[in-house]
């Protein structure tokens, strides 16, 4: 190897050149499409790093200025070429990137000297052949051409070696961002515009801008950990202090209960002339005979007393109680569901128009959108389960369709206006007819229940003495 350093040394000797300079733009996405911003991108071979923007974009930019007989760099400096031996000189001892490349790409030297020197290039090769050099100070690049018998030229434009497209060649690019599985690419022309995609390392959870993904792991509370309070019993009843009063709150947890297992929490609403402890005595809607891995809370809230037994003043009851919960058991606050009939599942079905953020989806028997206080719909979708008796006639079948419409209308996937899907419907004869929508988001399912019947939760199919509803509503809620 040839190379020496002569500092001070004056340039005699130099070549007219044309300088490359680059300017590299491009964004970065995550694998859904949305853009990344604040992620690290770098040419850590040339010294070049930034920050996209917050549109995810970002621009490496390299400029130069050219004299004739003298390259000019930044620093400012000169570089020049003479039978294969580069001399450089620049004001400072900044390092001098040097690198050369055999014809198919192969990096040959890769060294960074300071201050001012020459170097034998043909010291560094091992072949006859064409060579390129090219020489970073600064922010400016001089390529040069060589050979192993030491004649020269110089390259223009784009660099030769960036447009070999050999495997290893080029310059590395790392774009590096918090979550994300670091990108390490090499470019084969650095003055371009690229767009680069971010991926998750293997077995993170996907995350989207609202909602979960199905079977996403458990998303455990405040009150894992924490013993459950001793004032309520596993099976039960309790006086719920809240912000308007004390409420009477049905509970049925797990005989095994362990406060570092996320459970799931499914509220039961009882109808008008109905109470809490009816719910609990139903098994809440039959749901809790089925649970025989023990994976879930119940509860049921009492009603206001009025006729009307849930109010606009029974949402924040809700809020509240739920957080109390949260609080003092371990839930898993990606798996909270809310069920009820008539009057109970007008509520429930309520509490699916704003409550997307905390209530997973909800199974209503018998509902409908009127007679009862409602908030406005926030636009959110969420998972929505209906079941009708053709001949109910208090929640009537029209009733019901227009409370599934709204869940529809907000559920429906890519843009797909869901409400114009036709559901099949019992036909007059037979077991009942559950249909699934094909036109909403997955994460947000849809399910439509109907049979001949009146004004009942528990419809049970021809020659059957048990109801088909608990089933289907279990089978709905564990798929998430």
């Amino acid at each position: 190897m040839k190379y020496s350093f002569m500092f001070g040394l004056t340039i005699a000797i130099a070549m007219a050149s044309t300088a490359h300079a680059f300017i590299l733009t491009g964004k970065v996405f995550d694998e859904k499409g949305k853009r990344v911003k604040d992620a690290f991108v770098s040419l850590p071979d040339l010294g070049f790093s930034t920050t996209t923007d917050g549109v995810g974009a970002f621009t490496l930019r390299d400029t130069e200025m050219t004299t004739m007989g003298l390259q000019r760099v930044a620093n400012p400096g000169y570089v020049s070429v003479k039978n294969g031996v580069l001399s450089f000189l620049q004001a400072n001892s900044a390092p001098v990137l040097v690198q050369i490349f055999d014809a198919v790409g192969n990096r040959v030297m890769n060294k960074f000297l300071e201050g001012a020197g020459v170097v034998d290039l043909r010291g560094f090769v091992k072949a006859e052949g064409t060579y390129f050099a090219r020489v970073k100070m600064g922010s400016a690049v001089q390529n040069l051409k060589f050979t192993a018998r030491g004649t020269y030229g110089s390259s223009f434009g784009t660099p030769t070696v960036h447009g070999l497209k050999k495997e290893g060649t080029g310059e590395s690019f790392l774009v590096i961002a918090e979550g994300f599985d670091t990108l390490n690419v090499v470019l084969a022309n650095l003055d371009t515009n690229v767009k680069l995609v971010l991926t998750k390392p293997k077995g993170t959870e996907p995350e989207y801008e609202f909602g979960w993904g199905l079977k996403n792991e458990p998303v455990p509370t405040r009150g894992c950990g924490k013993a459950a309070p001793g004032n309520i019993p596993k099976s039960g009843s309790w006086d719920f202090p809240w912000s308007k009063g004390e409420r009477t709150v049905r509970i049925d947890v797990p005989d095994n209960y362990d406060n570092n297992k996320p459970y799931r929490l499914v509220f039961g609403m009882h109808c008008m002339g109905g109470w809490a402890g009816g719910v609990q005595q139903e098994g809440y809607y039959g749901l809790k005979p089925l649970d025989t891995e023990k994976t879930t809370i119940f509860i049921a809230p009492e009603g206001n007393g009025d006729q009307a037994p849930w109010g606009q003043d029974d949402y924040t009851l809700f809020d509240e109680l739920l957080a109390f919960m949260q609080s003092n058991y371990c839930i898993d606050s990606s798996r909270v569901f809310s069920t009820g009939f008539s009057y109970g599942s007008m509520f429930s079905n309520g509490l699916s128009r704003n409550r997307q953020d905390v209530l997973r989806g909800v199974a209503v028997y018998e509902t409908a959108e009127v007679n009862i206080w409602l908030p406005q719909h926030s636009g959110k979708p969420i998972a929505w389960m209906g079941v009708l008796g053709l001949q109910d006639d208090l929640c009537r079948p029209e009733m019901g369709r227009a409370a599934r419409n709204t869940a529809l209308k907000y559920a429906s996937a890519e843009g797909k206006d869901a409400t114009k899907e036709q559901a099949q419907e019992y036909g007059g004869n037979g077991p009942h007819v559950c249909y699934d929508y094909k036109d909403v988001d997955p994460r947000f399912p849809v399910r439509w229940c109907t049979q001949n019947g009146g004004h009942i939760w528990d419809h049970k199919d021809p020659g059957q003495f048990q109801s088909w509803v608990p089933a289907a509503t279990w089978d709905f809620i564990n798929q998430f």
